[in-house]
């Protein structure tokens, strides 16, 4: 898909919404701290604390996981029902699919080609001799940057913010929901719920097709 002209713009959150897990507490079960991240992250989705803090200390507990864990989580990783479907629509429409993750990169880099994403972003982990450093290496991605992205890449297609959809699950995808032109809550929060232009019931991304343009 050229980055010169598409007809509109998908941006999806990548866990719970891309995909069914939370990436996060796949690698924090590596180093057997899977329940007390899940807490963390669980209290962040619905908006109860900062995010880009709660991110900062859900890492930390990851620190000294090694790099080759990565494969184990990978192995893990479930498509959410409908996902292929979806983008597969959108292409076939004349659009172009983003993810916009506070996830990181070292799994989205896998993930989001093999399932046809056109353009992504996340976090990415600090390594130190083959093992998570349990920092963040460089700035976080959080409700602003997801929104920025989103208005970065329909920019880069030459899309209007009206001809745009959003899709997430958590408060940090609040912003970017409310800059597109249609923002869909999905497998979401109660907060998010009630901000979003759309609530998605299924667990079924194929119910996104009918609201294509």
């Amino acid at each position: 898909m050229s980055d010169s002209f598409s007809r509109f713009l998908v941006v999806l959150d990548a866990d719970s919404t891309l995909i069914r897990n939370e990436v996060i507490e796949l690698i924090a079960d590596e180093a057997g701290r899977g329940v007390e991240v899940a807490a963390a992250t669980e209290a962040a989705m619905r908006g109860e604390v900062d995010f880009a803090e709660s991110l900062r200390t859900r890492v930390r507990a990851l620190e000294g996981v090694a790099v080759s864990a990565f494969g184990r989580v990978l192995s893990r990783i479930e498509p959410t029902p409908g996902v292929h479907e979806l983008i597969a629509a959108v292409h076939g429409r004349g659009g172009r699919v983003g993810v916009v993750s506070g996830g990181f990169h070292e799994i989205l880099d896998t993930v989001a080609p093999d399932l046809g994403v056109d353009v992504w972003r996340a976090n990415r982990l600090a390594v130190e001799r083959g093992v998570l450093a349990g920092t963040v290496d460089g700035q976080i991605v959080d409700a602003e940057a997801k929104a920025r992205w989103l208005r970065t890449w329909a920019a880069e297609a030459d899309v209007p913010l009206t001809r745009t959809i959003a899709i997430g699950d958590g408060a940090n995808d609040l912003r970017m929901m409310a800059a597109a032109g249609l923002g869909l809550a999905f497998n979401a929060k109660p907060a998010v719920r009630a901000q979003a232009d759309l609530v998605v019931g299924p667990l079924d991304l194929r119910e996104v097709i009918p609201l294509l343009p």
